[in-house]
């Protein structure tokens, strides 16, 4: 991976990671427990309810996702950043931009 390859990855991911801290902030306070004595109807309690268990599974995928990228961005300055873990080639620079956490080329994927 070429110094100008690494430099456009590492901003692509340094932009995916603020992205990603918005999106905790946001699905944070939309898993806040419902209260119950809150005034709505009972479908409309299990639909929160339902709502905010979605919100939750979105909100462990997106922390596991920033945990991702912050690996990623502490392993850039690495010799073997950027190379198969299995068979050691070159994973692919547009595999990298889709996939910045990748650690494996598509073929040993």
């Amino acid at each position: 991976m070429t110094p100008t390859e690494k430099q456009a990855l590492k901003e692509k991911v340094q932009a995916e990671l603020e992205g990603v801290a918005q999106e905790i902030v946001e699905l944070e306070g939309l898993t806040k427990p419902i209260p119950p004595d809150a005034a709505i109807g009972r479908l409309s309690r299990m639909d929160a309810i339902n709502n905010r268990s979605i919100n939750e599974a979105a909100l462990r995928a997106a922390r596991e996702k920033q945990k991702k990228l912050t690996t990623t961005l502490k392993h850039m300055d690495r010799e073997d950043f950027g190379l198969c873990a299995k068979c050691g080639n070159a994973i692919p620079q547009g595999r990298m931009l889709l996939m910045p956490h990748a650690t494996r080329c598509v073929a040993c994927a």
